[in-house]
């Protein structure tokens, strides 16, 4: 490797991995290769499950899900490689990443995400993150949050939220919805796990407000992208509430459908209470689809405190969707335009650019 400074990545998955903290990586892994003679990588990932070859400057290894083979591995990559910085991609991974960097004499950066960094964590953890010479957040709350627990200099806490790809993009979705035979409905969408350990993403708050939608007149149906262990559950949630007919549980989705899929909705809703930002409303957002979330946590980041999508209450959550799906339509290309504005690549340029700069003003 010809650049100037190397950095060791210890994360849970980034390339060939799936789910928002994953695209993080990559995207955020992806921005400092593209500085050039700045930084190359090599990436030790716990998970990899789908073949993606890293962009140039980025080496990732073969994935070690037992976590004890990943730490002897981390920790022989650390002994025969020179070492200027370890980026650690989630908070549990903090103590090996802290052990690593004080060996090598390497600057350290943690990242953390959502819920795992809200409560206060493991004494290890916390001695790691007030070891860290940048800690980087994906959206205010979660800012805040390890500032509640962590005898942390504020200026060494930032605030990198997600970034959105141009792939995401307007454009007509009424041949998915034709597929799904609605056409001339309104359609709900929401896309994410349902995952028994992540009820707090609001599939079933949705599901509750149906019944109302329906009795004011709207024509509603509720898609769910993704698939899981809740799936069950929510299933048996729709029949009591007597709208299974109107919830259509898409399963798995794999990435490349995404678009097509978000374009055809007319509102993205997830009502979540644990989302340390929420990659899917910036992705459906700059398809041109409004985007519904709570006024809690790491959501607002990504809704724009209300300037790009809706930020409601969980009991005004049936009101809200009334109200967007009954008014008028809004304009696809300048939601879009907005998103890419604040979240786009050039944004995120910019803020990698500013933590390069904070990183080598650390002592």
């Amino acid at each position: 490797m010809n650049c100037s400074r190397i950095m060791l990545a210890l994360v849970t998955d980034a390339f060939g991995g799936r789910g928002g903290i994953a695209q993080y990586n990559r995207d955020f892994l992806t921005g400092l290769a593209q500085k050039g003679s700045t930084f190359s990588m090599i990436v030790l990932p716990r998970h990899a499950p789908d073949p993606v070859l890293p962009p140039s400057g980025i080496i990732q290894a073969t994935p070690r899900f037992n976590r004890i083979a990943y730490a002897f591995h981390a920790l022989w990559t650390t002994l025969r490689t020179r070492i200027d910085v370890v980026f650690c991609g989630h908070l549990y991974m903090a103590p090996l990443a802290a052990l690593l960097a004080k060996f090598k004499g390497a600057k350290l950066i943690v990242q953390v995400h959502g819920i795992e960094a809200w409560p206060r964590p493991s004494a290890l953890q916390r001695v790691a993150v007030e070891a860290a010479d940048l800690v980087l957040c994906v959206s205010r709350y979660t800012r805040a949050r390890v500032l509640d627990w962590a005898a942390v200099v504020p200026e060494r806490v930032l605030v990198i939220p997600n970034t959105v790809g141009n792939r995401f993009s307007p454009g007509d979705g009424t041949a998915l919805r034709g597929q799904w035979h609605l056409e001339g409905k309104q359609v709900l969408l929401t896309v994410g796990r349902m995952d028994s350990r992540e009820r707090y993403k609001g599939h079933d708050r949705v599901i509750a407000a149906l019944p109302t939608l329906v009795a004011a007149g709207i024509h509603v149906y509720y898609v769910i992208a993704g698939d899981g262990d809740d799936r069950g559950r929510l299933e048996a949630l729709a029949r009591d509430a007597k709208v299974d007919r109107r919830v259509r549980f898409l399963g798995a989705v794999a990435s490349e459908n995404l678009v097509e899929i978000y374009r055809a909705a007319d509102v993205f809703v997830m009502p979540s209470t644990g989302e340390g930002f929420g990659i899917a409303f910036l992705e459906a957002m700059a398809c041109g689809t409004p985007a519904v979330g709570l006024n809690f946590a790491g959501a607002r980041d990504a809704l724009a405190d209300g300037e790009l999508g809706t930020a409601t209450l969980e009991s005004e959550l049936s009101v809200t969707l009334k109200l967007l799906l009954s008014g008028p339509n809004s304009d696809p290309g300048a939601l879009a335009a907005a998103v890419l504005t604040r979240f786009g690549s050039q944004a995120f340029a910019a803020r990698i650019d500013a933590m390069q700069t904070r990183l080598l003003e650390v002592a």
